[in-house]
C-alpha cells in the first residue's frame, strides 16, 4: 500500500479507499472479516454514507473500529445530504441531522473527511458553506467537500468562503474511470471521465484538489465478465446498471486496449483499469468496493503499475498509435 496526505487530516490516507456499501448486520462476522482483510493489506481509509444500508453500513464499520481499537489509524470519509423520497436535502438542517446520525452510528466524536453526497444547484451556496464551517468549528467534521458537485459549483462555494473568511471545500468525489458513462447510473451523479470531463479535471489539477473518484472500475465493467456478445444475459440490478451505463462500443474498444496492456504487464484487466486512474496527474484516491480481501489485495498491486502518458492516451482512444 502507498499513502497520501490531505491538509487538515493528520493521519496518512491509503491511496485505495475501501467502500462499505456491502457491509451487513445480518452477516456481521463476514463483514468484519472483510474489514480485517482490508486493514491487513494496508487499507486505512474507508468510505461510507448516511444512506448506505439504511444506516447499517455505518454501524458495522463503527463496531469494527471500536472492537479492533484502530480509530487513531483509520480515516473515515462519510457522506450526507443525499435526497430521500424524492426530496432534495442539501440544507443546513438536513446536513446537521445526517452528521448527528452518522456520528452516533459510527460511535466516534468526529468524521475525518465529510462530503455532501449530492448538490442542489437551485439553492444558494452560501448557507451550505456556512453550515459546513459550523460543524468543522465544532469539531464534528474535518475537511469537507462535495460528491457529484460540478467544479464550477465548488468554485462558487470557495469564492463565498474566501469572501467571508471561511474554510473552503478541499476535496471532491465525482465519478472517474477509463470507461465513459453512456448515462448516469443514478439521478444526480456526475462523471468527469472522458473528453467531456477534461475541463473539470483541468480545474482540479489547477487547484491541486484531491479527488476521491467512485466507480473507478466502472461498476464492474472492467471485471472481465462483460463482453459484446453476452449483455442480454445479465439480470441482476447492478449488472444491468453496468450494461446501461458503460457497455458502449467505445468502452469495449477501451477494454480491448486494457486487455492488451494487461498481457504486456502480466497484470489483470482490473489492475490496468485502476492503474489508469491512479496514474492521473493530480492527487487521487480511488474508491473501490472490494467484496473480499483477495480482491482488495489484487487492487493494491495496481499501485505498482506506472503507465506512461503514451499508454494513457492510447487507453483513452485519444490516439491509435499503439505505444511501444
Amino acid at each position: 500500500m502507498t499513502y497520501g496526505h490531505i491538509p487538515g487530516v493528520a493521519k496518512p490516507l491509503s491511496r485505495l479507499v475501501q467502500g462499505t456499501v456491502m457491509l451487513r448486520e445480518d452477516d456481521e462476522a463476514a463483514s468484519q472479516a472483510l474489514l480485517d482483510a482490508v486493514f491487513a493489506a494496508g487499507g486505512r481509509t474507508f468510505d461510507t454514507a448516511h444512506g448506505y444500508g439504511n444506516g447499517q453500513c455505518e454501524r458495522v464499520l463503527g463496531r469494527w473500529i471500536a472492537s479492533r481499537g484502530v480509530r487513531d489509524e483509520i480515516v473515515i470519509l462519510d457522506k450526507g445530504a443525499h435526497p430521500y423520497g424524492g426530496r432534495k436535502r442539501v440544507t443546513p438542517a438536513d446536513i446537521a441531522s445526517d452528521i448527528a446520525d452518522s456520528l452516533d452510528r459510527l460511535g466516534v466524536d468526529h468524521i475525518d473527511l465529510y462530503v455532501l453526497h449530492r448538490d442542489d444547484p437551485d439553492l444558494p451556496v452560501g448557507p451550505i458553506v456556512e453550515a459546513l464551517n459550523e460543524h468543522h468549528r465544532a469539531g464534528r467534521i474535518g475537511p469537507f467537500g462535495g460528491s457529484n458537485w460540478h467544479a464550477s459549483r465548488i468554485a462558487e462555494a470557495n469564492a463565498y468562503a474566501a469572501a467571508h473568511g471561511l474554510r473552503p471545500f478541499t476535496v471532491s468525489s465525482p465519478n472517474f474511470s477509463l470507461a465513459v458513462q453512456i448515462q448516469p447510473p443514478w439521478e444526480g451523479c456526475l462523471s468527469v471521465s472522458g473528453p467531456a470531463g477534461e475541463d473539470e479535471r483541468a480545474w482540479y489539477r489547477t487547484h491541486a484538489m484531491p479527488l476521491f473518484p467512485w466507480s473507478s472500475l466502472a461498476g464492474g465493467f472492467f471485471s472481465g465478465r462483460f463482453r459484446r456478445d453476452n449483455l442480454d444475459t445479465f439480470t441482476a440490478t447492478l449488472d444491468q446498471l453496468c450494461v446501461s451505463s458503460y457497455c458502449s462500443p467505445e468502452n469495449f474498444d477501451r477494454l480491448d486496449r486494457v486487455t492488451t496492456l494487461a498481457k504486456r504487464y502480466d497484470a489483470t484487466i482490473p489492475q490496468i483499469a485502476l492503474a489508469y486512474v491512479l496514474n492521473q496527474p493530480q492527487p487521487i484516491f480511488p474508491l473501490v468496493g472490494c467484496a473480499t480481501g483477495d480482491e482488495f489485495a489484487q487492487n493494491v498491486a495496481a499501485l505498482d503499475l506506472h503507465l506512461n502518458p503514451d499508454e494513457l492516451a492510447w487507453l483513452e482512444l485519444a490516439t491509435d498509435e499503439r505505444p511501444a
